[in-house]
């Protein structure tokens, strides 16, 4: 549910009553990922979705259901012959959907009020709710935000259960992971088998690009619409400037090599260098090509490309970090202008981080989504 967090947010600081439907597992070519989510308040509104279409109908009277009884269901939607067309997933997946009722004086509402407080407010945040096991834990929920590994809330059951699913979900935190884990109802592997989801919000994920030439322009508006924090740097304060870049988060007028060994990056931010000049890409590929980042890639000709490698390995970069480097930037669309231009770069982005081809659908026999079926439940004590 911490996909719509903004909008709940609002819906509880207006006390409003509402049910929330969030996928929970899916398989096979299911549309959307665990952790997205339906909601429905006592007037009928509707916000969110967890299926794109295909169920939306079934889970909002699921929804209803739910606020009119206070009780919380999982329920499973699947393909079938008979109901693809009514109730039902036409692509053939399956998903997972727990349905949980958020009402004034609900034990779970100021839990999931913490949660989405966080997560409006772009801070990181994780939320554990039980999804199957005794019916009167189904939809308790835990929070662990950053310096709280204690976490907020509790499920009621034995002590030991809300320390070991704090410390699970702090560990899905750091990944930026949604995902469910396996536990005994007593915080061990013994006992009653509990099913547990955790959601991760985290800030979004940083787009630095470097060089403020037009394309950069293009590549800031789909960044953007992607959904980074996007960051112009350039050494040239007649070309950094807000009325080029108005959708910029940030414009750093810098060496961008120096700017890259101060500012912070993580796993999940890709680095876009469009300067193709060797003064400014040399010092700064040599930097980012040993960092922990997600992808890094290098605007230029392939006449560009093989000069640039070759300044790089003189100043004692190594085949292997080269290997990280996408140059020339982007998929091969054939693209010309700024904009599809910056449309190949962000496909290449989607396509590194989602694990795709980057070839056609049409005639291929490779899976449409890659990254959507779900991990099986990490059991405690195993290693993950």
């Amino acid at each position: 549910m911490l996909d719509i967090a903004d909008e709940l947010h609002r819906w509880v600081e207006q006390g409003r009553d509402f049910a929330v439907a969030t996928v929970v597992a899916v398989g096979g070519s299911a549309p959307r990922r665990p952790g997205a989510a339906l909601a429905v308040d006592a007037d009928g509104t509707a916000i969110g979705s967890v299926s794109g279409g295909c169920v939306e109908g079934a889970v909002y009277e699921l929804c209803q259901q739910a606020l009119a009884d206070g009780e919380s269901v999982l329920e499973r939607f699947g393909y079938s012959d008979e109901d693809a067309f009514a109730v039902g997933l036409t692509c053939g997946g399956v998903i997972d959907i727990l349905v949980t009722p958020v009402r004034a004086g609900d034990p779970a509402r100021p839990v999931v009020a913490a949660a989405l407080e966080a997560a409006a407010g772009g801070r990181a945040a994780a939320l554990a709710r039980i999804v199957s096991g005794p019916r009167e834990l189904v939809g308790r929920a835990l929070v662990v935000q950053p310096g709280d590994l204690a976490g907020h809330g509790g499920f009621g059951a034995h002590p030991e259960l809300d320390r070991t699913v704090a410390a699970e979900a702090g560990a899905f935190l750091d990944a930026g992971r949604t995902g469910t884990l396996e536990i005994g109802e007593q915080g061990s592997r013994c006992g009653t088998p509990l099913t547990v989801l955790v959601e991760s919000s985290v800030p979004p994920p940083r787009m630095i690009v470097f060089g403020a030439i037009d394309f950069a322009s293009a590549l800031v508006r789909i960044g953007k619409f992607l959904g980074h924090r996007v960051t112009v740097c350039d050494a040239r304060p007649v070309f950094a400037t807000r009325a080029r870049f108005p959708e910029a988060d940030e414009i750093v007028v810098e060496w961008p090599h120096r700017y890259l060994e101060r500012t912070e990056v993580d796993a999940r931010t890709v680095l876009c260098v469009l300067t193709h000049d060797a003064k400014f890409d040399v010092p700064l590929l040599q930097l980012a090509l040993r960092l922990p980042v997600a992808y890094v890639g290098a605007m230029g000709s392939r006449r560009t490309h093989l000069d640039r490698n070759e300044r790089l390995r003189e100043v004692g970069v190594t085949e292997l970090e080269l290997a990280r480097l996408h140059s020339p930037i982007g998929l091969d669309l054939g693209a010309r202008t700024p904009e599809e231009t910056a449309l190949s770069i962000a496909a290449e982005i989607v396509a590194a981080r989602r694990g795709g081809s980057g070839v056609s659908l049409t005639g291929a026999h490779t899976p449409i989504h890659h990254d959507v079926t779900s991990v099986p439940p990490r059991r405690i004590g195993s290693v993950a």
